[in-house]
């Protein structure tokens, strides 16, 4: 099997960097991911990576969690103190959803995905997915006080 890795890679970075907020450790969690699907036998790269990044992710954070370690880098701007309770807001009303409706909102946002590609990644269909992601910014939405997710 042929696979073009800069068609995914970017996809997959991303993914990782929304679920971690750590650029480097996004960058081992991609690579990692690739290692792990370069050794398999999978016939569907694209929902295999997604699986495989989502998983390195989970542990990760679990890892780091029972380590206790910060999981935020600091960004270099000025606007550090709005930035993060951006961040934290968004976080906040991300994890209010459910984890099926947070998920389709990441790979629609951050990975940049399209209604039938995340159908064809999580097994739904594109109606349950257009679904769920319409009840998900409705209520992520609600949950930020009417402010738009920038």
């Amino acid at each position: 099997m042929s696979m073009d890795i800069e068609q995914y890679y970017d996809r997959i970075y991303r993914y990782c960097y929304f679920k971690v907020n750590n650029k480097s450790l996004a960058e081992d969690l991609t690579q990692e991911t690739f290692l792990r699907f370069l050794n398999s036998e999978s016939r569907e790269p694209e929902r295999y990576l997604y699986t495989i990044a989502r998983n390195l992710c989970i542990d990760e954070y679990r890892r780091s969690r029972f380590a206790g370690e910060p999981q935020d880098e600091e960004p270099s701007e000025e606007s550090f103190e709005n930035s993060l309770i951006e961040r934290i807001d968004l976080k906040k009303a991300l994890d209010a959803l459910p984890e099926d409706e947070r998920e389709i909102l990441i790979l629609r946002y951050s990975g940049d995905e399209q209604i039938s590609e995340i159908s064809r990644l999580l097994g739904i269909s594109r109606f349950a997915v257009h679904r769920k992601l319409r009840s998900a910014e409705k209520e992520l939405k609600k949950q930020l006080g009417g402010k738009e997710v920038q």
